[in-house]
């Protein structure tokens, strides 16, 4: 059950990499008002939803207690991420405001799952 986890969790790592990247990348369109969310965005979220919910699911099967507060934030933050991105993924530049957001709201989710214990 070890591996099975560890290996969702490198999955959701890859996942919040491809969405943190895909802000990052575009931090100095951003700037220039010419960002637009990537279909990178847009599957690093959802790989992170998928895989979330299937640690959640393994780390209570095999008996090891779950902060469901914490899951709970962290499974709103994302929702609001993934109806941003997929939302606004088909137009030509995003508002600075959201493109922001996504990212801002991106950092707090891992702060929240490394800082909250």
């Amino acid at each position: 059950m070890d591996v099975l986890i560890n290996v969702f969790v490198a999955l959701h790592i890859i996942g919040i990499a491809a969405l943190l990247g895909g802000f990052l990348t575009q931090m100095k369109a951003m700037g220039a008002g010419t960002a637009r969310f990537s279909p990178a965005m847009l599957h690093g979220a959802l790989t992170m939803l998928v895989t979330g919910v299937a640690l959640v699911g393994l780390n209570q099967a095999d008996g090891q207690a779950v902060n469901n507060l914490k899951i709970g934030i962290k499974l709103a933050i994302l929702v609001v991420i993934l109806g941003l991105v997929y939302v606004k993924r088909d137009e030509e530049k995003a508002e600075k405001a959201l493109f922001g957001a996504v990212g801002g709201l991106t950092v707090a989710n891992i702060f929240i799952a490394v800082l909250w214990t």
